[in-house]
């Protein structure tokens, strides 16, 4: 039987990065669960990089990462992706929406992934939708058809549809203005505090940090080999 561990991510001594480019250390980083994480880093400076790491899609060289009891330092990439479609939401930078897709499949193919057979998936997407103030009429519109700001919306309800204990969002503001970009960080809160997610906001936009429990800078982090 599984327990609520103390971090949903605890770090010690990883070496990281791709195979042909950079590489970073991380000595130290403990997340405790249920907190808003604001991680701040310039473009080109890793945090996508560390995002994978901490999905399970890049393998550490070295060192412990436990993410949600998951020792992935232990694991293969190709070994955490029922672990990761289970437990975590993620918001990509490119929200990786299929266009061809309607929003409300977009939504429930995270489902699928995650083999959740949860009965009423297709309802809690609606509820989703309409907590993030986008319309019924739009359940069956395909993505490619929606604007920038929608796109931004279904990709929160995607990342939710599991009730994911840890949420990991890569500049998912970075194509909107400040306003917007405030409004879809409320959003984005009053799900992640209804739903008690952890979460970690990689973004260049410092204005954003405010919001967060805790406001961190990658190069405190980590630091290039």
């Amino acid at each position: 039987m599984s327990t609520t561990p103390p971090f949903a991510i605890d770090i010690s001594d990883i070496q990281y990065g791709h195979r042909k480019g950079p590489s970073w250390l991380i000595p130290r980083w403990q997340v405790a669960v249920g907190a808003t994480v604001f991680m701040q880093a310039p473009s080109g400076a890793g945090k996508s990089t560390l995002l994978n790491v901490l999905a399970g899609l890049l393998p550490v060289r070295s060192g412990t990462l436990t993410v949600l009891n998951e020792p992935l330092h232990a694991r293969r990439p190709a070994q955490t992706a029922p672990w990761r479609a289970r437990n975590l939401g993620v918001i990509f930078q490119s929200l990786n929406l299929l266009d061809y897709l309607s929003c409300l499949d977009n939504i429930l193919l995270a489902a699928h992934f995650a083999k959740n057979r949860q009965t009423g998936l297709s309802e809690s997407a609606r509820e989703l939708m309409q907590k993030l103030n986008l319309p019924d009429k739009l359940l069956h519109k395909k993505a490619g058809e929606l604007s920038v700001g929608q796109r931004q919306r279904v990709a929160i309800a995607r990342a939710l549809i599991n009730n994911p204990a840890l949420i990991l969002a890569d500049e998912p503001t970075s194509a909107l203005d400040d306003e917007n970009g405030a409004d879809f960080i409320a959003l984005l809160f009053d799900l992640v505090r209804e739903r008690n997610c952890t979460l970690v906001f990689a973004s260049h936009n410092k204005s954003l940090g405010d919001y967060f429990g805790q406001h961190i800078f990658l190069q405190d982090l980590s630091r290039p080999l």
